[in-house]
């Protein structure tokens, strides 16, 4: 039995996963974000480990027998993370997310004392980072700064509680701007520029490597057998990848998370960071994904939600299962500002087109729309790094809506196939990833595709109709700095 924990932004959800590579059981518990001031976006991590911790009480409850036969836990996590622990690894403030924008001018500062970023990291200094919201620390919070001995993302802190070790694995380590993409380490370089040094980092590993040991007191409270090694693990769309078999190249797929993606594992760096396409280490070892990224996704299904007081679900069935033609109404999904391809930090969302005969409808597929165009944006940044993209398949949360991937396949002019649990992917790529750092298998046995339950194809006249629409809604973007 393995287990795979995805400590995402919304919610941490807990997978039990058997021999067979067969979900027995989920847990999930949600998570809340603050937002202290305008484009700031913060956890506390405590939070994390009630949600952790109750998933896993759920399971004992549930399941006892089977998570009693745990041998293996794998962990995947949302990236970007600024996770600050004082000497006696306590946190010293919230964690800055991975959508916080308040640390722009500290990007500039960044890449002018550090030239060689984009070189080294493949990536461009973002907001989103975790490097540049150090600087903003160092700046604003300068006695937190200095009481500061230990950085880690999101789940290694997860690690760090589960298994008394600090410890990171590779994929999320690239998402720091403090890796060295190429040689897979940290690059002291990188660090200096932050006021930083190697002390301040955690080990590195590959994400099915073993790490180490669930302490004996957390095994005894969920009735383990054992203590079950952890692996290194992966940041969610690494370990999406690898839920999905998504390991050589070839193979595209769509996150619809609460942010969104479009990632494409490679066995090079294809760097592209002037179009704002991510590199990142996969979880594989040998293995990079390149990655166009955009900061609101399925939360922007959930706006929708909010604004008109009703489920999600009750927004989207009036849709049925396909559009008939592009909605009369455009929707900029940049609720939180935008990574690929703009950089821009402090853009926000917008509704064009409303008339007096708008209807909620018009606006849900609207918004629905506005997020597939802004993977078109990313499809493109991709092509330029020469990475074609010919399919895909789509993981998250998103996925579940047949609308929805009916809309990407035409807005994206691609096949896109969906499977029967794609909303689990991180998860149950962390358990995978668990279950190889104790049996040593090889990696191919083990990350197979899932068998896809749908493909939807482009509709030609829409597809036709999308493209023609695409110009005028890449007009609606202005940089508000």
């Amino acid at each position: 039995m393995y287990l795979g924990i995805d400590l995402g932004t919304s919610a941490v959800k807990t997978v039990l996963v058997d021999g067979a590579q067969r979900v027995l059981a989920s847990e999930s518990r949600p998570l809340t974000m603050a937002s202290p001031h305008p484009g700031y976006f913060e956890q506390d991590p405590a939070q994390w480990i009630a949600a952790a911790f109750a998933t896993l009480d759920a399971l004992k409850a549930s399941h006892g027998t089977e998570l009693a036969a745990v041998e293996g836990v794998g962990l995947s996590g949302q990236m970007h993370g600024a996770t600050l622990l004082d000497a006696n690894d306590r946190p010293l403030r919230p964690c800055v997310l991975w959508n916080d924008g308040r640390a722009a001018a500290e990007c500039r500062i960044l890449e002018q004392r550090w030239p060689g970023l984009r070189a080294i990291t493949g990536n461009k200094a973002m907001p989103g980072f975790t490097a540049p919201k150090l600087l903003w620390i160092a700046a604003h919070e300068p006695e937190i700064f200095a009481a500061t001995t230990r950085v880690l993302m999101p789940k290694a802190y997860l690690r760090l509680v589960l298994s008394g070790e600090a410890i990171e694995d590779v994929s999320d380590a690239s998402g720091s701007l403090w890796l060295d993409a190429a040689r897979r380490d940290w690059s002291d370089a990188a660090l200096a520029a932050t006021g930083l040094s190697r002390a301040h980092m955690p080990p590195l590993v590959e994400g099915c490597a073993p790490t180490a040991k669930l302490r004996s007191e957390l095994a005894q409270r969920w009735g383990m057998a054992r203590c079950p090694m952890i692996a290194g693990g992966a940041g969610d769309n690494p370990a999406g990848a690898v839920g999905i078999g998504a390991i050589r190249p070839g193979t595209t797929f769509i996150s619809l998370g609460t942010s969104g993606a479009l990632l494409a594992p490679t066995d090079h760096i294809a760097a592209n960071p002037d179009r704002v396409v991510h590199t990142f280490c996969h979880a594989i070892p040998g293995m990079w994904i390149a990655a166009g990224a955009i900061l609101s996704a399925a939360s922007c299904l959930a706006w929708a939600a909010r604004l008109f007081g009703v489920a999600e679900a009750e927004l989207l069935a009036p849709l049925g299962t396909r559009p008939q033609a592009p909605s009369p109404v455009s929707f900029l999904p940049y609720l939180a500002g935008e990574r690929t391809p703009h950089d821009d930090p402090v853009v926000r969302g917008m509704l064009d087109g409303l008339s007096h005969g708008t209807d909620r409808a018009a606006i849900v597929q609207a918004v629905l729309e506005g997020v597939a165009f802004a993977l078109a944006d990313c499809r493109d940044a991709l092509g330029d790094a020469g990475l074609g993209v010919t399919e895909a398949d789509v993981i998250g949360g998103g996925s579940r809506s047949r609308f929805w991937l009916a809309v990407l396949a035409s807005v994206l002019n691609l096949p896109i196939h969906r499977f029967a649990d794609g909303e689990t992917g991180a998860a149950f790529g962390a358990a995978r990833l668990g279950r190889l750092a104790v049996t040593g298998e090889a990696i191919e046995t083990v990350c197979t595709p899932p068998q896809r339950v749908e493909t939807f194809e482009p509709d030609r006249t829409l597809a036709e109709a999308y493209a023609m629409r695409l110009p005028a809604w890449r007009e609606l973007y202005r940089p508000r700095h």
